[in-house]
């Protein structure tokens, strides 16, 4: 999951970028809207985390400009402002979720889960695809009830096919959802972990579309 992260504070956003990616989320930090807003032109996330203190602009300006732009990425506010009055702003505002500070980062990380799955209509967490399962949430994956070791990049790329997979996912959307915009990316880096995946996971897991880019297959069958 591909998250930007719009925080003022250098410690909450430094523990915050530390945390999430242990738990295999790919972070972009930005501490100014304007940088958010541009940031959101350059790439692809699939969430936003926003807190609305920000040095430049109120947060729920960025947040009212962007849905109104047609942006319909989920939002989730973390923030400090604590009264009733705030917190509906925030969701009139367009915010999917909201969250206090002080947070537990566990929490935080579940509730992202949560949007993200909503996002994609799904009603389980769990991920099941052709006896394949993928649990968001531990980056457990099994195929048949046996265990698969897959890198944090790996796991990064299943996500990506397994939240779409009857879609078509350009070589540049995956790319997006592995890494952040600061990372220096090698040209074959997509095709050695689609190589990867398919050498775990079976030829046919991941389906090349010539021109277009690529899609879920169907994993190993049992033998």
């Amino acid at each position: 999951m591909h998250v930007l992260l719009v925080e003022d504070d250098p410690l909450i956003a430094q523990g915050l970028v530390a945390g999430l990616e242990l738990q295999g989320f790919t972070l972009d930090h930005m501490a100014h809207a304007r940088a958010a807003e541009q940031a959101l032109q350059l790439g692809h996330f699939d969430v936003m985390i926003l807190d609305l203190g920000l040095p430049d602009e109120d947060g729920l300006q960025l947040l009212t400009r962007i849905r109104s732009q047609g942006k319909d990425l989920p939002v989730l506010i973390l923030s400090a402002r604590d009264t009733v009055l705030q917190r509906v702003a925030g969701l009139q505002a367009g915010a999917d979720d909201y969250l206090l500070k002080p947070f537990d980062l566990r929490e935080l990380a579940a509730r992202l889960h949560s949007l993200l799955r909503r996002s994609s209509g799904r009603s389980s967490n769990l991920i099941e695809h052709h006896g394949l399962t993928f649990d968001p949430s531990s980056q457990a994956v099994q195929l048949h009830g046996e265990a698969v070791n897959l890198s944090r990049r790996e796991q990064a790329l299943l996500a990506a096919l397994l939240q779409k997979p009857g879609h078509i996912l350009s070589a540049e959307q995956l790319q997006d959802s592995l890494y952040g915009l600061g990372d220096g990316v090698e040209s074959n880096a997509i095709n050695v972990h689609i190589y990867n995946l398919r050498r775990k996971l079976g030829s046919d897991v991941v389906k090349t579309v010539r021109g277009l880019g690529y899609r879920m297959g169907v994993p190993h069958e049992p033998t």
